[in-house]
């Protein structure tokens, strides 16, 4: 249920920056790329620590007496909530970058729900394989050392794909 939940918060917040995203397409093509690579450049310069830049966000957990009411209903609420990323901390800056791409990008909904679901799969991913391995803690530290790399690369990514939908 938490991956269902997850899954299904990620597809509602990219469907609805794909809503929005008609507010945009009569700025030209080239001026939503330009703004979709500097979104990028920021949050890889964010994630590089070369530059502080507060991200509007829940910087709180999702309360536990939510997971305490019932089981099922409760992971899959606890997941919906996590995967909008609105009520809870999102400690990266790529999932942003993410969303101004899909917020500019307009046209087919595909990409938006490919992205919806990309970061609800994501954001599972995360406690799966923390549990497969074995060693928690020792997982945590391997992540802590590899997140900033990794956050720079997808923020990255995330500009050249954008970039390719809209061309």
């Amino acid at each position: 249920m938490f991956t269902v939940g997850l899954l299904a918060g990620g597809v509602l917040t990219a469907g609805a920056l794909w809503l929005f995203s008609g507010l945009f397409t009569p700025l030209p093509a080239d001026g939503r790329q330009g703004l979709i690579a500097a979104a990028a450049l920021l949050a890889a310069l964010r994630d590089a620590g070369r530059l502080t830049l507060r991200l509007p966000q829940n910087a709180r957990q999702i309360p536990q007496d939510v997971l305490r009411r019932h089981l099922a209903r409760g992971a899959l609420q606890f997941g919906f909530e996590l995967g909008t990323g609105v009520r809870t901390y999102v400690s990266a800056s790529a999932p942003y970058a993410l969303a101004v791409a899909v917020l500019l990008s307009g046209g087919s909904y595909a990409p938006a729900l490919a992205a919806g679901l990309g970061f609800g799969a994501g954001r599972a991913l995360t406690p799966a394989l923390r549990r497969l391995s074995g060693d928690g803690e020792g997982w945590d530290d391997l992540l802590v050392r590899r997140l900033s790399g990794m956050t720079i690369l997808c923020s990255v990514l995330v500009a050249a794909v954008a970039c390719a939908v809209l061309t």
